[in-house]
């Protein structure tokens, strides 16, 4: 066939002499056939008169017949020795010219090379079993600065061309390792980052298995830091699935064969180094956090430092892995109203003591508003305290129509930081309040319409109340890559910063929040209960502060927030706060 290197017979086959032939392929930069004296080789007895000259390995003359039935052992043997000799000496394109399938065994034996990192290697054929001749391969891998031997054993099978007769290599990917299936390759390097030990923030090892929630952020970070923290990652050589194989493994569909798109290793050149990263959390609030949504299904907390912003506690019940505590993206509900309240009062438009109006119906942009259920209420000559503390939520949908649409927008972004790229070490979702119109922008206010948050942000939201001043969340210090933190570009003045204060702790003390918080000293709260399409239930939402902590958590499809939400965080500042 073309391209292969058959050897033809010399001779006639009317010598009565028998020839006995040693065949032995060694392999490096290079490969050979040689004779008795070869290295590694294996005997093999042939002997001329019963193979006769017409059973040779050239192709036949146009006159004579083609040559069919599965090859016989010299065949096989010879076969085998000239695939595997340029395959050793890298003749990519001679070897998998010997196949018979020259694309897919040029692409597998190039990958070898090239992928797989494989510089040398050294093939030895064994006896051939009928049409199959098992070969050992020694083999030396280099990746980087990390060289290491590599030994294992293979098999390949030869046959026959039913068209010109010609002895040839079944090509399949299970040549060039046992252990590869179709559309499978090798791979040599690192699959994973440098692997890190997180700690608190005085020293405390943060295990994913004591600390659950921390699995998402503790994987996130050893993307980030792993090198930086002195982390140094393995390598290793491995099956790298093929395509269509890893995609149904990513959406966890199942296989006839339940190892297909598995990756699978196969020799390690290295072992990794694991690097040790001090974070802002604190294992004993963790601790309690982790306790306090393990009682509520779904349910996600984060606790943080008004004065410094750093992250003390990270904690998710979603059991599908997703991190809704740092990147949820969900409707707050009446939390939102810190953030709304704090608007109006710098504008002039509300005040602690000011009479406001808190209607039961309120209509604006073509909808008719009402406080309804447990918030089916009207305060009659009531102040904005008053409001604020029952969360009516009429008081500010009345407030729309003295807005301009990009109101809220500025103020969450510009007072509260939010939107504003947060650099906190981790992968997180900092919030949105989209500039919106009508009916949209009036619901906003209250945290529906497009308005997007999480318990960070909330959290946050809190911790600015608190403040005074908006402090970026982090859960990996400035100091330790000298990343740019977002700021705020304006405050709140002095008189609405100490009367959002005011509003939340009375709302802690005598509102919504006040079931909750019942008991503990120094606490400012709200409540929110945000309406999600396509459920039964409100998202129960709670936000708070005391002392020199904030925390903020979510319970989805549940109810109301003072209820479910509220002894969550509840937990977290008794043991922490104050």
């Amino acid at each position: 066939m073309a391209g292969s290197h058959r050897r033809r017979r010399a001779g006639s086959g009317a010598s009565t002499r028998a020839t006995r032939t040693r065949i032995a392929v060694v392999v490096g930069v290079g490969a050979a056939v040689v004779g008795a004296a070869g290295f590694g080789a294996y005997s093999l007895l042939e002997d001329d008169e019963t193979e006769g000259a017409g059973n040779t390995l050239s192709a036949p003359a146009s006159s004579d017949p083609v040559k069919t039935g599965p090859p016989g052992p010299k065949e096989a043997a010879e076969a085998a020795a000239d695939f595997l000799a340029a395959w050793a000496g890298d003749s990519t394109q001679t070897a998998a010219g010997m196949t018979d399938d020259r694309k897919a065994a040029l692409a597998g034996l190039t990958s070898y090379r090239k992928d797989a990192g494989v510089e040398q290697v050294k093939l030895t054929p064994g006896r051939p079993q009928g049409t199959k001749v098992p070969f050992s391969v020694d083999a030396v891998v280099t990746f980087e600065d990390t060289v290491k031997p590599w030994a294992y054993n293979s098999a390949l099978e030869v046959v026959r061309d039913e068209k010109t007769g010609e002895v040839e290599v079944a090509w399949d990917p299970s040549v060039i390792h046992p252990k590869l299936a179709e559309g499978e390759r090798l791979r040599t390097g690192s699959t994973e980052a440098p692997p890190i030990r997180a700690v608190d923030r005085n020293g405390v090892k943060l295990d994913p298995e004591k600390y659950p929630s921390l699995v998402p952020v503790i994987a996130d970070l050893r993307e980030r830091y792993g090198a930086k923290a002195g982390g140094k990652a393995g390598v290793k050589v491995w099956t790298e699935p093929a395509k269509r194989d890893e995609d149904r493994r990513k959406k966890g569909e199942k296989d006839d064969d339940d190892k297909a798109g598995t990756p699978e290793t196969l020799l390690e050149l290295s072992r990794p180094k694991t690097g040790t990263l001090k974070t802002t959390l604190d294992a004993d609030v963790q601790e309690t956090a982790e306790a306090a949504v393990a009682r509520q299904g779904g349910a996600a907390l984060v606790a943080l430092r008004p004065s410094t912003g750093e992250v003390l506690a990270v904690a998710n019940q979603t059991g599908n892995g997703f991190n809704t505590a740092l990147q949820g993206t969900l409707p707050p509900g009446s939390t939102m109203k810190v953030v709304s309240a704090s608007m109006l009062m710098d504008k002039g438009l509300a005040a602690p003591d000011r009479a406001h109006p808190c209607p039961r119906y309120k209509a604006y942009g073509g909808w008719e508003f009402e406080n309804v259920g447990d918030d089916s209420f009207t305060i009659e000559g009531g102040t904005f305290a008053q409001s604020f503390t029952a969360s009516c939520n009429t008081a500010f949908i009345s407030m729309a129509e003295k807005l301009e649409n990009d109101d809220l927008t500025n103020q969450a972004r510009d007072v509260f930081g939010i939107g504003l790229n947060w650099q906190t070490g981790v992968r997180t979702f900092d919030g949105s309040v989209p500039v919106q119109s009508g009916v949209e922008m009036a619901l906003s206010l209250i945290g529906q319409g497009g308005v997007r948050m999480n318990p960070l942000t909330m959290a946050s939201v809190s911790a600015t109340a608190k403040a005074g001043v908006f402090k970026q969340p982090y859960l990996v210090p400035q100091e330790f890559d000298g990343r740019q933190f977002a700021t705020a570009p304006k405050t709140m003045k002095p008189s609405t910063a100490e009367s959002l204060r005011a509003l939340m702790e009375e709302t802690a003390t005598s509102g919504t929040a006040a079931a909750a918080m019942s008991g503990l000293t120094g606490v400012g709260a709200k409540t929110g209960s945000a309406e999600m399409g396509g459920q039964e239930e409100t998202d129960a939402w709670f936000t708070a502060y005391r002392g020199d902590l904030a925390a903020a958590a979510t319970v989805p499809n549940i109810g109301h927030g003072g209820e479910f939400a509220g002894p969550l965080v509840r937990d977290v500042l008794e043991a922490h706060g104050g």
